[in-house]
């Protein structure tokens, strides 16, 4: 061992630094398989062993990546050969459980189920939720401001995060963790941190917004004739339903033709094919009466002509095998070797003509391409995932994707981030003085660059 990693394992002990094999035996990406590339990680502790650790870092203007459960989808996370990552997978810790202020203070590292499952234990609900929730960590969740199905309701991570602690590339350490939902004094730091993609400070420690769990929850599965139903028939349940929905998933016929297809576990619950299908929970105050309830609306709704078909789970097993209509990925990996996918956010209004235009403009650049389709809608977010491209070969397939997006005012990333993958498309999303005013808080928080450096942009 010599010169930074030496130094590092000083401050972290034998337990707290892998190098080699340890290492690269490790998968570097939950989706792709991929193994980690890095000169050591660095697992510390606790905060003070953060704040040590990048001060030593930053000290020798040693480059740090960030790394949370690794699930995510933009390269955010990778790391090169000369790289330090940096893992709080041992400060994983549930400190503390506020029931009256409905609060938890968690430390960086904790798993999004294991907060989810302590605060169900409590009459509570976390309501972030997303496909990865056994994998990622909170710390994560907050770097890249995840959404997942429930933030028509709830809001994204932005929105359940009241405080935090973040260790600042010198070693500073903000402590930001009053928790309070009301404190009007001054700016609010942590909104920095929040979607920053490592790139400003680590996020050691957090204060999150629970929820009353709900009494019961009502889940249809739907089939939906057209994309002007589909539209309608959000509003028809958010004016029927106090409070509005829980989560409206939409998914394109490619998309649930291909999750209830030959490489699929599920097979369709429907006896015809239409245009869309929607998966949509509503709160039940009183699960009984509320499931009538929920039968009326689907009846009411058949009648508007805003669906042809509906489902409702008898129990929660059906409710999750619906539920892997929708989630499960395993059936694109069967069938295709490669796959690229996508997260776009534009105005619901206009969301299938964009569609329609992007695999018009795939079949006559791509026609090998294969486009499914997905989305949540009620927060103007969809996921495209592309087959069949090879990586090298995805230059034009970006560019039909990414570039309308400009002129219609969306963006290029809802919820995944921008990492390595988007930043050449950042612009299309953000104006030139944006970017400006980017740049320069990075070098505010870290004008050594070592923070997860290439990550959204170049400086």
């Amino acid at each position: 061992m010599t010169g930074i990693i030496q130094k590092l394992h000083a401050i972290v002990g034998d337990k707290g630094l892998l190098t080699g094999d340890a290492v690269t035996s490790r998968t570097g990406n939950l989706w792709t398989g991929e193994a980690l590339n890095a000169k050591a990680m660095v697992r510390p502790a606790s905060t003070a062993e953060v704040s040590a650790v990048l001060a030593c870092c930053n000290d020798a203007k040693q480059p740090v990546v960030p790394a949370g459960g690794l699930t995510g989808l933009v390269e955010g996370q990778q790391a090169s050969a000369g790289e330090i990552l940096l893992s709080l997978e041992r400060m994983n810790t549930i400190e503390d459980m506020n029931e009256t202020d409905r609060t938890m203070t968690v430390q960086g590292g904790a798993i999004l189920e294991i907060v989810q499952q302590k605060a169900e234990a409590a009459g509570l609900m976390f309501p972030l939720d997303l496909g990865a929730r056994a994998s990622c960590t909170i710390g994560g969740n907050i770097a890249t401001n995840a959404g997942g199905v429930r933030v028509v309701r709830y809001g994204m991570m932005r929105n359940l995060v009241l405080g935090l602690e973040a260790v600042l590339a010198d070693g500073t350490v903000l402590d930001g963790m009053s928790g309070l939902i009301k404190n009007n004094t001054g700016y609010d730091l942590k909104h920095l941190f929040v979607g920053s993609e490592g790139t400003l400070g680590v996020v050691t420690r957090a204060v999150l917004r629970l929820h009353e769990a709900l009494p019961g929850v009502g889940t249809a599965f739907l089939s939906v004739p057209t994309w002007d139903a589909v539209v309608a028939l959000l509003r028809f349940f958010d004016s029927h339903v106090a409070g509005g929905v829980i989560a409206y998933e939409v998914m394109w016929r490619d998309y649930f033709e291909l999750n209830t297809g030959d490489t699929s576990d599920v097979k369709s619950p429907f006896n015809d094919s239409v245009e869309f299908y929607v998966i949509v929970e509503i709160p039940l105050q009183d699960p009984e009466a509320g499931a009538h309830e929920l039968e009326e609306l689907l009846g009411t709704a058949m009648e508007d002509e805003l669906i042809v078909d509906g489902i409702i789970p008898k129990s929660e097993q059906e409710r999750q095998k619906l539920w892997e209509i929708r989630e499960s990925f395993e059936p694109e990996k069967r069938r295709f070797d490669e796959t690229h996918g996508f997260d776009v956010s534009l105005s619901t209004a206009i969301m299938n003509d964009y569609v329609e235009t992007v695999r018009r403009n795939l079949a006559d650049t791509a026609p090998q391409a294969k486009l499914f389709t997905m989305g949540h809608i009620g927060d103007n977010n969809i996921h495209f995932s592309v087959s069949d491209v090879a990586k090298e070969d995805m230059g034009p397939v970006n560019d039909i994707i990414y570039g309308p997006l400009k002129k219609i005012h969306g963006s290029v990333s809802a919820e995944h981030g921008i990492g390595l993958e988007k930043k050449s498309y950042l612009c299309i999303s953000r104006t030139d003085e944006e970017l400006k005013m980017m740049r320069g808080i990075k070098r505010l928080f870290d004008p050594n660059n070592i923070l997860n450096p290439g990550k959204i942009f170049d400086l």
